[in-house]
């Protein structure tokens, strides 16, 4: 088993908290201390993927964010998870390490302890976190695999909208064809980097923005959001370097969309 190391930024700050003490020639390190939630907690059911100590897994469902995005907004992910702490007895603060859409579902991580934070943030940026998703694009991709590398920027004429942009942040999108249909093309996704919409901005891009995607050019016939749901999940266990992974069922209204596709 593979521990790892304390970082030295980490180690300061558990020294300030009393998180960390030298007793000797021991190191004495306080990794679950009690917390006060910093979220108030909003009751909603919550399907749990993964749970240990230093971490939680939960599915998303279409149509609540993952924080808040206005001062005072209730019933996001964060409260829902927030309850769940409370009903479960743990003393913790809300950590998400990731978020998604609010009408895309999939699996949103969070980390129990300062620790853990610190090793996921890390991982984050070294792009060591892989999220795989599946998504149901309009028309038919050419190519059976590929790599969207296109920058993506904020779109000045639409405050909530982002586009392909020359001065934009670097985006790289890598997909393969799973299943086609007559006027459709199911796809994996795998994402390199996290920007902002990305998979429906670059799908968009290559003129097959996503089912019900209306704010990038997808119609609603088939269903009312974007067709675009985190399959699956993967990361190092913080503690142990262990690779872990968890899948998400695809939720109900993708599922039928597919049925009626491939009636």
């Amino acid at each position: 088993m593979q521990h790892t190391p304390l970082a030295p930024k980490l180690a300061a700050k558990l020294m300030q908290t009393k998180g960390l003490a030298l007793q000797g020639s021991l190191l004495r390190l306080k990794l679950f201390p009690q917390e006060p939630r910093d979220f108030p907690a909003d009751w909603m059911e919550l399907n749990v993927l993964y749970e240990d100590d230093f971490t939680l897994v939960v599915h998303k469902p279409a149509g609540i964010e993952v924080h808040p995005s206005e001062k005072g907004q209730r019933k996001t992910l964060a409260h829902a998870v927030s309850s769940y702490y409370e009903t479960t007895g743990q003393e913790l603060r809300i950590r998400h390490i990731h978020r998604i859409d609010k009408e895309t579902t999939g699996p949103v991580l969070y980390a129990k302890n300062e620790f853990a934070h610190y090793q996921y943030d890390k991982e984050m940026r070294e792009k060591k976190i892989e999220r795989i998703y599946l998504a149901l694009a309009e028309g038919a991709l050419p190519k059976d695999k590929g790599t969207i590398d296109l920058p993506i920027g904020q779109d000045r004429h639409h405050s909530t909208r982002r586009r392909v942009s020359e001065t934009g942040d670097p985006a790289v999108t890598h997909y393969e064809v799973v299943e086609r249909f007559a006027d459709h093309t199911l796809v994996r996704l795998r994402l390199e980097t996290g920007r902002t919409h990305q998979i429906r901005v670059h799908l968009a891009a290559i003129g097959h923005p996503l089912a019900g995607d209306g704010l990038y050019g997808g119609k609603r016939g088939l269903i009312s959001r974007q067709a675009l749901h985190g399959e699956q999940l993967r990361w190092h266990h913080p503690w142990t370097n262990e690779p872990m992974s968890v899948r998400a069922p695809l939720p109900d209204d993708f599922r039928e969309a597919l049925e009626r596709l491939r009636e």
